[in-house]
């Protein structure tokens, strides 16, 4: 019998970690929504991105409260154990790069029906969530496949996202003296600001698949140290 609880425990704690993981499939979906609708300034599109916040908000509660009744169920081994603590972490950054994600939309609407569109920013905007969507995507496949060097190659790629952040940054402040330009870079700071988050939040759940793997936790990179240019 104990062994048949311990095999009905594994199965479960294996359908809980691929709904948990699925909210990795819901991030990239609108990631892809929200920067098509920052590229064509798409409203409705935004709002369709708002909307559907629900779902990803939706699958962090089922999943938590299915992590927390396996944990009431039946006390998990080591390897368990590691998985759940592992799962409650990947599924809040999950979530939280869904509130990342709405917050690109909310800015859309404010940019105004023909924002002054400077190209050169747009563009590190679009590569920068180009870049996200495949570090959500990388995080992913780490965690699933318990691949550490995949999951440390993250922060290569987190690099990235954050240099190109840098130079938005600096082209934000060089746009000029126009008030509605100087106005439309600024929300593309806040743009940026946030797809670099969902991009940490990704290296997050890289981290999360070492501790799995390893059981000791550590930060891929330390942010006390400046990253080195890319």
């Amino acid at each position: 019998m104990p062994d048949r609880t311990r095999a009905h425990f594994s199965e479960e704690l294996r359908r809980v970690e691929e709904q948990g993981l699925g909210g990795l499939d819901l991030v990239v979906t609108q990631l892809d929504r929200v920067m098509e609708a920052l590229e064509h300034q798409d409203v409705e599109l935004a709002a369709m991105v708002i909307g559907n916040d629900d779902l990803i908000d939706g699958r962090y509660l089922e999943v938590h409260q299915g992590l927390l009744s396996l944990f009431a169920l039946q006390a998990p081994v080591a390897g368990d154990l590691r998985i759940v603590a592992a799962m409650l972490h990947v599924i809040k950054n999950i979530e939280r790069m869904g509130d990342q994600c709405v917050n690109i939309a909310k800015t859309i609407p404010l940019t105004g029906h023909e924002p002054p569109v400077r190209e050169e920013v747009l563009e590190r905007i679009l590569r920068m969530g180009r870049a996200a969507r495949t570090e959500v995507t990388q995080a992913k496949t780490a965690f699933a496949t318990r691949d550490v060097a995949l999951a440390e190659d993250l922060v290569r790629q987190d690099q990235c996202i954050n240099l190109l952040n840098r130079e938005i940054f600096q082209l934000a402040i060089d746009v000029g003296t126009d008030p509605d330009t100087r106005e439309w870079a600024m929300h593309m700071v806040m743009v940026a600001r946030a797809i670099e988050r969902i991009g940490d939040n990704a290296v997050d759940v890289g981290e999360q698949t070492a501790f799995v793997v390893t059981g000791l936790f550590r930060e891929f990179s330390d942010s006390s140290h400046p990253a080195p240019r890319v």
